[in-house]
């Protein structure tokens, strides 16, 4: 029996290229895999949050991963996700590795942000905002810039200072990043909008999207969370990466069909499908939206990287 192999956060960032697991995401996410709604639960601590993500895809293995989300984390200087993700063989069931997940869990899902954008954004985009300031804001950054050369990037968050510090940090590896005091602005003249917050409260409102540019929804990932109003949800065409895993828990787009602007047919298009050649952007008018909440095969792909590539 051969010996369980542990990675930690350093070693995973270490081999999870952005450019490397785009395409690894772009080959597994186009073929059918199991991931049963996570489970999430409530903890006692402020807003905070339990999540259990099993998976399981033929060729890949199985896996399972166990996600903590603090946000007031912030407050401490700490990340507000921290998990860690067992791999396990898809023909044996034996346990093959045991990793900390919070540098795979951003990984994957800032790269698979920009695969969508690769399908949806349209080819001469050249102007990024990420909204949010936490982990997941300079991940976008390197991921997005893997399949787009954007000539600007804005990054706004509620504290002004945060975003500045980390246009700065952005700016010494390379990256054209400033730091924006005016959300509306921002997305205005954005050809791709990535909202990588918690927000319980919109964000980003529909009267400020502009024809022709690329919605992205990462950060709420419960039903009573939402980054954008329904306006913006009801002018673009969605595109989510699971449709049972949206009508579970995509705040953004539960609300809007609450508010009866969409019908749950527009939520029939996935990521798997866009993939396979439909539902890629029409014309450079369109106004397009990728909702993720979190798709465990992400992290499956993303954790067979790790071990194939260590």
């Amino acid at each position: 029996m051969s010996s369980i192999r542990f990675f930690t956060n350093a070693e995973v960032a270490a081999v999870l290229d952005y450019a490397g697991l785009i395409d690894a995401l772009r080959s597994g996410l186009a073929h059918p895999g199991t991931a049963p709604n996570r489970q999430a639960y409530a903890l006692p601590e402020g807003q905070a949050s339990l999540l259990n993500m099993p998976v399981w895809q033929k060729g890949q293995g199985i896996g399972v991963k166990l996600v903590t989300v603090f946000p007031e984390n912030s407050q401490r200087d700490l990340p507000s996700v921290a998990a860690v993700f067992a791999l396990f063989d898809d023909v044996t069931g034996q346990p093959l590795a045991l990793m900390e997940a919070s540098e795979l869990t951003a990984r994957r899902t800032a790269c698979t942000s920009a695969l969508a954008a690769d399908y949806l954004a349209r080819r001469d985009a050249l102007s990024l905002t990420i909204v949010g300031t936490g982990t997941l804001a300079a991940h976008m950054v390197r991921a997005h810039t893997a399949v787009r050369d954007y000539s600007r990037i804005e990054i706004w968050g509620r504290d002004y200072s945060k975003a500045k510090a980390l246009a700065e940090r952005l700016q010494g590896e390379g990256y054209p990043v400033s730091a924006s005091d005016n959300l509306a602005q921002s997305v205005g003249h954005a050809n791709v909008v990535t909202c990588v917050t918690t927000s319980r409260e919109p964000l980003v409102l529909g009267e400020w999207l502009t024809p022709g540019c690329h919605l992205d929804l990462v950060g709420a990932f419960l039903p009573s969370m939402r980054e954008t109003d329904s306006a913006a949800v009801a002018r673009a065409r969605i595109v989510v990466d699971t449709r049972e895993g949206a009508l579970e828990e995509a705040g953004d787009l539960l609300f809007a069909l609450g508010d009866g602007v969409i019908q749950e047919s527009d939520l029939n298009t996935e990521l798997r499908h866009v993939l396979q050649g439909d539902g890629i952007r029409s014309d450079n008018q369109e106004i397009t939206l990728f909702k993720s909440v979190g798709y465990a095969v992400e992290d499956l792909l993303a954790a067979q990287y790790v071990l194939h590539n260590m």
